[in-house]
C-alpha cells in the first residue's frame, strides 16, 4: 500500500505537445524540483514548489500569461499548466483575485482551514497553521457547511476578542450526501439534517425518491449553499420512520460517513479464501496444537483476537499470548486491505456491530475459535518472579484453542471458589491457576511502575423484543477482566521494543501528559484542598498514581479522581514514539486485536517484516496514524450519538419523576447530572439553579452564586425531576429540587437566618392549628429582627400569636376585677419576672443586629 502524491498524474503523452517536442530551457532547469517532475512525467511542467517560489520572488499577483512567460511555458504546454494551477487552487495553494491573476495566500494574509459548524448558525475556521480558530458569522456560514475547506481573511475581533474571518473562497465541499428528516415546509418539502452542525435546511429538488414528511432520508446535494440560496438535494435513500427500531444506527452510520458496506472488489478477494486452515498454510509456522490455549472474553464476544496460556518456569513464568494471524489473509494494497484501512477500526453499537473485516474473516477464518485450528502469532515471553520480562520470542504458529471461556465463568472458578464453574473448567484449572498466580505479580509491577489505573464504570443496555432498552446495568469489571488486561498489556510492551530494537517504522499508541496549562489548571484546583501533585513541571504517572492512593479513601475521592483524568491529553496513533504516560510505558504498541483494529494488523506485518529482515513499507505513517486516530474518534462519536438516542427513548416516560445523581460535568450554561442506578446524564439549566448570578469557575469545576454564595461542583450529590426529553436533539433536562449540603460552608441563609426562617414558618402553623408555642424562644430567635419576615409583624404581634389564651375563673375575678381578659398587658413588677411584650434580655429596643 503506498500513498500518491497530490500532484502525481499518469504517464501519458501530452496532447498537445509530442514527447521530446524541445529541450528544456535554462529557466526550466533552474526549477529545483526538475529532476523529479522528469521521472514522474515525461513532459515535466514546472513544479508547484516553483510556480510559488517564482509569486513570492515578483512580489506582486501575476496573470496566467505573465506566470507563462516567466517561467518559460510554451503555448503547447499552456493547457496543461492550466490545470497545475486550478490543482493549486482546489488545494488552497495559490488564490486567483478580482483581476484573474495568481497569488499566494499568505502574502495576502490570507489563512486556509476547515469550517467547523455550530447548531446555532455560527461557526468557526480551524486553521492549518494551528493558530486559533477564526470565528465565522452566521453571515459567512450561509455559503458554507460543515466541513469543508475554505480560505479565509481575518477582518477584526468580535464582541468577544476573538478573531473574526470573511470568507474569501471555497477549496472544497465536504458534504455530497446529508441524512436528515423530511419536513413540510409551507408547502416546501425540506430536509432538516441530523447532523446539528449542519444548521441550513436543504430543499428538496423535483425527482429523486419520495418520502412523506417524519420519515428518515439520504438526500444528495445537487447544488451547494452559496450566500443567496439554500443547499438543493435530491432524495437517493428512504429509511424509514424516525422511531423504527434500528433507526438511530441507520441515522449515526450515514451521519459520521462510516462505511457500513464492503466494496463489490473485497467482497469478491473474500470469497476466494478457504473456509478453514489448509495444510499448505503450515509452512513456516510453529506447531502449538498440543498447548491448552484459552479464549477469555464477555458473554456476548464473537470474535476472538487472543487467547492465553501460563505454566510455571522454575520460580517464575512463560506465558503465551497468541493472537490471530490476520495478516496472513489480508494481503498489503489488496482490496480487502484498503476497505480495512478505511474503516480503520469496527464500531461496536448496542445490538449491532460493523466489523473492519468481513465475517467470514471477522467470526469464522481468523477468530480463535474452539475446538478448531488457526493460525496465529505469538509473543512467548519469560517473566521472573517480580513481573520482570527477562526474554520473549515473537513467531507465526498455528493453534487449537481448547476452550472459550468467559470472564464470569473465570472470576467464579478462581476468585468465588464456585465448584460448578471449577468442574466446568476441569483439567484447564491448573493452567488458570497459574495466569492467577501471574497476575498477581504483574499487578505488583505495575504499581511499582507508577501505572495510573482511574476507577470507572462501564454499562450495558438490556433491550426488549421491540428493540429498545429494558434497562441499563453497570458492567462489572471482575479480576478475570484485569488478568487479561496485563497479559495483553505484556504482548503489546514486548511488540513495542522489538519493533523499536530493530528500527522498523511501525505506529505506537502514544499518550502525552498534562500540556502546561492544564497541569497549572489542576494543580490549583488541587490546592483548595490542601493537595499536592508532584513531579515539577514534568510530573510521570507514578505521582499521579501516588495521588490517587492517597485520596481514594475521601468522600471525595471520585471528583478528584475526575479532575486529574480530565487533564490528561488523548490517546493517539503516531510513528513518533514519545511512550505512553498513562500505562509508564517508555513505548507502547496495539498488537493483541487485529481483528477490529488496522494498526494492530499493520504492526504484525512489520513484525513479520524484522523477522525475515526486510522492511514493511506501508506508505506516509503519519498520515497513515492520523487517519486511525480520526476512525477511533469517529467510531466513538458515531456510538455516543447512538447511545445518546437511545436513552432518550428510554426516558421519554419518565418525565415528572424524581432521581439522584452526581454532577458529572459543570459548563458555564449548566449541570450536567448523572443519574443513580440508571446512568443516563442530563442537563440543569443555570437558569433552574435559582435567582441569583452564576458564575463559571473553569479551574474550580464549579458555578457559583454571586449572592447567595451558593456553589455547585463536579460530583456534587444533588436530586432532580425530568422535565424534558427531546429526541430530535437527544437532550435529557432537568429541575434542581435539592442541591448540595455543606455543612462547614455558608450556602445561602446564616444560620440565624435559617432560624428566623424556621420561627416564622411555625407562626404560621400556629395561626392555623391554634397551637401555642414559648413566647421567649420565639423572642429570642427575633430579637435581632424588629419586623419578622414574610408576616410583616413586629415581635409584640408575634409574640401576642404565641401568648395564651387568659381563663379567668369567677372567685379571680372578684379578688381582681381590673385583671379581666382583655385588659393590657402590664410589665413586669419584680425581677425575675418576664415581661409579656418583649423579650426578657434586658436589651432594648433596636439594639445589635446580625
Amino acid at each position: 500500500m503506498t500513498t500518491k502524491s497530490k500532484n502525481s498524474r499518469p504517464k501519458t503523452k501530452s496532447p498537445v505537445a509530442p514527447a521530446g517536442s524541445h529541450s528544456p530551457s535554462d529557466i526550466r532547469r533552474a526549477d529545483p524540483f526538475f529532476e523529479r517532475e522528469s521521472v514522474e512525467y515525461e513532459n515535466p511542467l514546472p513544479s508547484r514548489e516553483y510556480v510559488e517560489q517564482t509569486l513570492a520572488e515578483q512580489g506582486v499577483p501575476m496573470s496566467f500569461t505573465e506566470l507563462c512567460s516567466a517561467l518559460d511555458v510554451t503555448a503547447d504546454e499552456a493547457p496543461l499548466f492550466e490545470r497545475r494551477l486550478r490543482a493549486m487552487q482546489r488545494d488552497g495553494q495559490l488564490v486567483r483575485n478580482r483581476r484573474d491573476a495568481f497569488l499566494l495566500p499568505d502574502k495576502a494574509d490570507l489563512i486556509r482551514g476547515r469550517v467547523a459548524g455550530h447548531a446555532d448558525g455560527f461557526g468557526f475556521l480551524i486553521r492549518d497553521d494551528g493558530q486559533p480558530d477564526v470565528f465565522l458569522g452566521p453571515k459567512e456560514m450561509r455559503e458554507v457547511l460543515h466541513g469543508d475547506r475554505v480560505i479565509a481573511r481575518v477582518t477584526g475581533l468580535d464582541r468577544r476578542g476573538r478573531p473574526e474571518g470573511k470568507i474569501v473562497e471555497v477549496l472544497e465541499r465536504a458534504n455530497t450526501r446529508v441524512v436528515g428528516r423530511v419536513l413540510d415546509a409551507h408547502g416546501v418539502q425540506v430536509v432538516v439534517p441530523e447532523n446539528r452542525r449542519l444548521a441550513q435546511d436543504i430543499l428538496l429538488a423535483p425527482g429523486g425518491k419520495k418520502a412523506v414528511p417524519g420519515q428518515v432520508v439520504t438526500v444528495e446535494l445537487i447544488v451547494q449553499p452559496t450566500k443567496f440560496a439554500q443547499p438543493i438535494g435530491k432524495i437517493v435513500e428512504v429509511l424509514g420512520n424516525y422511531a423504527d427500531p434500528g433507526m438511530e444506527i441507520e441515522i449515526a452510520l450515514r451521519k459520521h460517513e462510516l462505511p457500513y458496506e464492503f466494496s463489490p472488489e473485497a467482497k469478491a478477494e473474500t470469497r476466494k479464501l478457504p473456509l478453514k486452515v489448509r495444510k499448505k498454510d503450515w509452512a513456516g509456522r510453529e506447531d502449538i496444537t498440543n498447548l491448552p490455549l484459552v479464549t477469555i472474553d464477555g458473554e456476548t464476544a464473537k470474535d476472538f483476537d487472543d487467547a492465553v496460556y501460563c505454566e510455571r518456569q522454575g520460580r517464575g513464568f512463560r506465558l503465551i499470548v497468541a493472537i490471530a494471524d490476520v495478516s496472513h489473509y489480508v494481503e498489503a494494497g489488496g482490496d480487502l486491505d484498503e476497505d480495512a484501512q478505511d474503516r480503520g477500526n469496527s464500531v461496536y453499537f448496542p445490538r449491532r456491530v460493523i466489523p473492519m473485516l468481513p465475517e467470514k474473516l471477522s467470526n469464522g477464518l481468523c477468530s480463535l475459535n474452539p475446538q478448531v485450528e488457526r493460525l496465529c502469532m505469538v509473543c512467548d515471553m519469560s517473566i521472573s518472579p517480580t513481573g520482570a520480562i527477562k526474554a520473549y520470542r515473537f513467531y507465526p504458529a498455528v493453534m487449537f484453542s481448547h476452550a472459550r471461556l468467559t470472564y464470569n465463568q473465570v472470576a467464579a472458578a478462581l476468585y468465588e471458589q464456585d465448584p460448578g464453574a471449577r468442574n466446568a473448567v476441569g483439567p484447564l484449572l491448573p493452567h488458570l491457576e497459574n495466569l492467577d498466580k501471574l497476575f498477581r505479580v504483574l499487578l505488583k509491577a505495575r504499581a511499582k511502575r507508577g501505572a495510573i489505573d482511574f476507577e470507572t464504570t462501564e454499562t450495558r443496555m438490556i433491550f426488549d423484543d421491540a428493540g429498545k432498552i429494558e434497562r441499563i446495568v453497570p458492567e462489572v469489571r471482575n479480576d478475570a477482566h484485569r488478568l487479561i488486561e496485563e497479559c495483553m498489556l505484556a504482548a503489546n510492551v514486548c511488540a513495542s521494543e522489538f519493533l523499536q530494537t530493530r528500527e522498523h517504522p511501525a505506529l505506537y499508541r502514544v499518550h502525552e501528559g498534562p500540556t502546561p496549562e492544564k497541569l497549572e489548571k489542576l494543580r490549583n484546583f488541587l490546592t483548595e484542598f490542601g493537595l499536592g501533585l508532584g513531579g515539577g513541571d514534568e510530573p510521570k504517572a507514578g505521582d499521579y498514581g501516588k495521588l490517587l492512593e492517597k485520596v481514594k479513601e475521601r468522600p471525595d475521592a471520585q471528583l478528584l479522581q475526575t479532575v486529574m483524568l480530565r487533564s490528561l491529553r488523548q490517546a493517539v496513533y503516531s510513528p513518533d514514539n514519545v511512550g505512553h504516560f498513562g500505562l509508564a510505558y517508555e513505548a507502547y504498541t496495539h498488537f493483541t486485536s487485529p481483528i477490529r483494529r488496522y494498526p494492530d494488523l499493520l504492526v504484525h506485518r512489520s513484525i513479520k517484516a524484522a523477522l525475515e529482515n526486510r522492511t514493511y513499507e506501508a506508505g506516509d505513517w503519519d498520515q497513515i496514524g492520523l487517519h486511525c486516530s480520526a476512525t477511533e474518534r469517529r467510531a466513538d462519536e458515531a456510538t455516543r450519538d447512538v447511545v445518546s438516542w437511545l436513552k432518550c427513548y428510554y426516558m421519554q416516560d419518565k418525565v415528572g419523576e424524581e432521581f439522584s445523581g452526581s454532577v458529572s460535568a459543570v459548563v458555564p450554561f449548566g449541570l450536567f447530572v448523572a443519574l443513580d442506578d440508571i446512568f443516563i446524564e442530563g442537563l440543569v439549566h443555570i437558569s433552574d439553579l435559582g435567582s441569583d448570578y452564576f458564575h463559571y469557575d473553569e479551574t474550580r469545576h464549579e458555578l457559583a452564586g454571586e449572592r447567595t454564595g451558593a456553589r455547585y461542583r463536579l460530583s456534587d450529590r444533588v436530586r432532580v425531576q425530568l422535565v424534558r426529553v427531546d429526541l430530535e436533539t437527544t437532550k435529557i433536562d432537568f429541575r434542581l429540587i435539592e442541591g448540595p449540603q455543606r455543612p462547614t460552608e455558608r450556602v445561602g441563609k446564616t444560620g440565624k437566618e435559617r432560624k428566623r426562617a424556621e420561627v416564622v414558618e411555625e407562626i404560621e402553623v400556629g395561626e392555623a392549628a391554634g397551637e401555642v408555642a414559648d413566647v421567649a424562644e420565639v423572642a429570642t430567635a427575633l430579637v435581632d429582627a424588629p419586623v419578622a419576615p414574610r408576616t410583616g409583624r413586629g415581635r409584640k404581634q408575634v409574640a401576642a400569636l404565641f401568648q395564651p389564651p387568659v381563663t379567668v375563673t369567677p372567685d379571680q375575678q372578684a379578688a381582681s376585677p381590673q385583671e379581666g381578659v382583655a385588659k393590657k398587658p402590664r410589665k413586669a413588677k419584680t425581677a425575675g419576672e418576664p415581661a409579656t411584650d418583649k423579650p426578657a434580655t434586658g436589651k432594648k429596643k433596636g439594639t445589635a443586629r446580625g
